[in-house]
């Protein structure tokens, strides 16, 4: 890694200490960040996993009703209760904090089940397929809301770890490698003018002695 091109003297060796200082400070903030942020996105995938796999169960559940309900109703009777039933949904952005940090989320708020169909004509399976559906809407939009916290999660890991790798491949290495240059030359210049000093004052003794 290649110094900074200042020159050697005190005051930037001072500046170069504190600059170091700061930058190994704050790697160290960064990295417990980057672990408290991982750890709350392998906590949110395990939510994820946990959605997918009731997704799947009330999709198993969901699908072959359905397929019940076409057979005893009827395709023209199935669309007729389809065209009358009609939800209200209610959806905005809201912030939710994860590891000191606050992300950006969907809340989707569902309304209660309701009876818009007749009676007359359906039979108990419409109910159970209405019922298995609205409880697979209600887990896709959990889903929904957990996956745009998981994306805006890990885009902030991997900020936070260009972060961390610049201040530990780039900003330290450099800032370390500077100081020690910087230190070397004023040692170096300390040398030099201690064996100058000795060399004045023997060549004044000698002429004292004269």
């Amino acid at each position: 890694m290649a110094k900074l091109n200042i020159a050697p003297t005190k005051s930037n060796l001072l500046s170069m200490k504190e600059q170091l200082s700061i930058s190994q400070n704050g790697y160290e903030l960064l990295e417990q960040k980057r672990e408290i942020l991982v750890q709350e996105l392998m906590h949110m995938v395990d939510k994820v996993k946990m959605l997918e796999r009731d997704i799947d169960k009330v999709t198993a559940r969901a699908y072959p009703a359905f397929k019940r309900m076409l057979m005893a109703d009827g395709s023209d009777q199935v669309k007729r209760i389809a065209h009358d039933i009609h939800y209200e949904f209610e959806m905005h952005e809201k912030q939710v904090a994860i590891g000191g940090m606050s992300f950006a989320s969907l809340d989707v708020k569902l309304p209660e089940k309701q009876l818009f169909y007749s009676m007359i004509g359906t039979y108990a399976n419409t109910d159970a397929v209405i019922g298995e559906f609205f409880e697979l809407l209600s887990l896709l939009t959990q889903m929904a809301s957990i996956r745009t916290i998981v994306w805006r999660l890990a885009e902030e890991v991997k900020k936070t770890q260009r972060r961390v790798n610049a201040l530990d491949k780039m900003v330290i290495p450099q800032t370390l490698e500077t100081k020690t240059y910087i230190e070397n030359v004023l040692e170096e210049k300390e040398r030099e003018n201690v064996f100058v000093l000795k060399a004045l004052k023997k060549r004044n003794d000698s002429k004292a002695e004269e």
